[in-house]
């Protein structure tokens, strides 16, 4: 069980879900539970101990996709709680749609909840917990509101059904069916769940009130008839229970006291509310019951989140899978790069109000580049190659396969990582970007002698090679397109870096390089965000039109031969690129595959 927060540790962001928890437990709202140990109904737990977890908080994803960002602020934020507030957090499949959901799903949750840095193990227990545990006693829930007359089995059609429903202006009609006896409800019910009605002949309804203001009351649906399997029961059942009836089931046998969901279900605690306190009246669940409060959904700028649109985007090929890095689910995050902590941070710091919120992405960004400034090893990548060709190498040297020995730490800001090695000769990759032949005003780096209209002869521009020396451009040579495909220059001697006098020598531009000698090939992924426009589907808008046609670019790089040894999901700040990833997938010895997961800096916010 987690500890209370530290009195020394920074203070929390404040919400307005701390505050509820704070003053439950001020005022021992849950100090009476008892806990059976497992979920179960009042019985079970009565016979059990004073519930040692504080509060219980839990993630209850569908099993029908893979998570995505919105998810991952749900799971920061209940799991966070708990943790906060000396309690559990449960990590619940709601599996009650059998043509939806799939074992693969399952297993992709929970590998997406562990990868986020949380458990669901306490008190030496596990808290993993599928709705599908629980259908026989949602059955016999079912049965018990029957015999109360609280719930009936409707014939009608689904069209029927929808029609005398009315709207927020026309009270509903009621079923014919719906002042059948107990008896014959629940005559009916038992040839539901033995198979002996068609798929869609029946539904079981609450019975409530067909004139209510909230629509949610006017006897929504239990049950319908449904012959699919199942992933955990297989053919066992051909009735199942609705999202909105097995959910507060659920929380009630698992004994939650939080049950913290987004803005969407707020018409829903209503009913929620009413069908846990008709199943406590008839003794089936305990008192104190669990209690929903709603939260604002989480919208990241340029992606869509909708499980529908993600499953679009992978089937029209628009992106490389569920785990493409551009995705925005928990899958593609970390493949493109992301850690756990960066997204952590931003659920943290996006907090939990009463409204949605849209989040600009450059937040997300700026998480993982406060991540990863103070951790990633650097190294030196050139991207876009042009060839240097240093042409006194061997006056300087005394031979052209002179290879002078450099270092650069790992981390600036951390020299217990120590130094990394390469060498510096003759011919060396540069950007293609660090030279022009013409340079615009203000070009520092690499350009050739010019004649001015006097006709004095300018030298070439000088640079400090990073870590090496300068160097003086004499010249270029190009290929019959006009393509640049070398450029010259001459080492200025003693200006070697770490050398008395170096810095005598004053130039306005530093060019990170890679020796041709010992420079490792490597394929870089370099994305962008997926979509032009900050709200893809504003205004009914097809996404389809706001796809970023330069969201991934692939660059043929040379990068420094320390990274030969990368391994899958090392992260590194290319110097002056930004930071990269190996990729989780194709990465592999002597077949390096880099990521870009973000630039250095947001060059967007000008």
């Amino acid at each position: 069980m987690a500890s209370e927060p530290s009195s020394t540790a920074p203070p929390l962001p404040s919400n307005f879900l701390r505050g509820i928890i704070e003053r439950d437990l001020e005022a021992g709202t849950w100090a009476g539970r008892r806990w059976g140990g497992s979920p179960g109904d009042a019985a079970h737990h009565a016979a059990g101990a004073p519930d040692p977890a504080r509060i219980r908080t839990r993630f209850p994803p569908e099993p029908n996709g893979y998570l995505h960002i919105g998810h991952a602020k749900s799971i920061c934020l209940n799991f966070g709680l708990a943790q906060q507030y000396g309690g559990v957090c449960h990590l619940r499949f709601d599996d009650t749609n059998p043509e939806r959901e799939e074992q693969e799903y399952v297993d992709a949750i929970v590998e997406a909840v562990r990868w986020l840095g949380f458990d669901w193990q306490a008190q030496g227990h596990s808290h993993l917990y599928y709705a599908s545990d629980y259908f026989d006693f949602m059955y016999r829930a079912a049965e018990a509101l029957v015999q109360a007359g609280l719930a009936y089995v409707d014939e009608q059609t689904p069209e029927q059904m929808h029609a005398t429903r009315g709207d927020f202006h026309t009270p509903g009609t009621a079923s014919p069916f719906r002042d059948r006896t107990p008896a014959e409800n629940l005559a009916r019910l038992r040839e539901m769940r033995d198979g002996r009605l068609a798929d869609g002949a029946a539904v079981l309804r609450a019975r409530i009130d067909m004139a209510s203001p909230n629509l949610n009351l006017r006897d929504p649906t239990l049950y319908r008839i449904k012959r699919a399997v199942h992933h955990a029961t297989g053919e066992r059942w051909c009735i199942y229970p609705m999202y909105t009836y097995a959910h507060p089931i659920e929380d009630a046998l698992e004994r939650i006291t939080h049950s913290i969901c987004t803005l969407e279900f707020e018409d829903q605690r209503p009913f929620y509310d009413w069908l846990l306190e008709r199943l406590a009246e008839l003794g089936l669940l305990a008192h104190p019951l669990p209690r929903q409060y709603e939260f604002g959904r989480l919208n990241l700028s340029h992606v869509v989140t909708s499980k529908r649109r993600l499953r679009e985007l992978v089937a029209e090929g628009h992106v490389q899978g569920w785990d493409d890095p551009r995705m925005p689910t928990i899958f593609g995050l970390r493949r493109r790069g992301y850690t756990p902590a960066s997204l952590r941070a931003m659920a943290d710091g996006s907090g939990a109000s009463k409204t949605n919120i849209w989040l600009d992405h450059a937040v997300l960004e700026g998480c993982l580049r406060a991540d990863l400034e103070g951790q990633a090893p650097r190294a030196m990548a050139v991207l876009e190659p042009l060839r240097l060709v240093l042409t006194n190498w061997a006056e300087v040297w005394g031979s052209d396969a002179h290879i002078e020995p450099c270092q650069a730490p790992v981390h600036p800001q951390r020299p217990e990582l120590g130094q990394r090695a390469f060498g510096l000769g003759r011919e060396l990759w540069i950007e293609r970007e660090d030279f022009a032949a013409e340079p615009p005003k203000g070009y520092f780096r690499l350009y050739p002698p010019r004649t001015q209209p006097d006709g004095r002869l300018l030298p070439g521009n000088r640079v400090r090679l990073k870590y090496g020396l300068v160097v003086e451009c004499t010249g270029f040579e190009c290929d019959a397109a006009g393509t640049v495909t070398q450029v010259l220059a001459r080492v200025v001697p003693d200006t070697r870096s770490g050398t008395p006098g170096a810095d005598a020598v004053k130039v306005k531009g530093t060019l990170t390089w890679v020796g041709v000698h010992d420079a490792v090939a490597a394929t870089v992924n370099l994305y962008d965000r997926l979509f032009t426009e900050a709200q893809p589907e504003a205004g009914g808008r097809d996404w389809r039109t706001v796809l970023n046609p330069h969201s991934h670019r692939v660059a043929s790089a040379w990068v420094e031969p320390a990274l030969a040894a990368a391994a899958r999901e090392d992260r590194f700040q290319f110097e002056r690129h930004g930071y990269f990833v190996a990729d989780r997938q194709t990465h592999a010895p002597g077949r390096p595959v880099f990521n870009r997961i973000t630039t250095l800096r947001d060059g967007r916010a000008a």
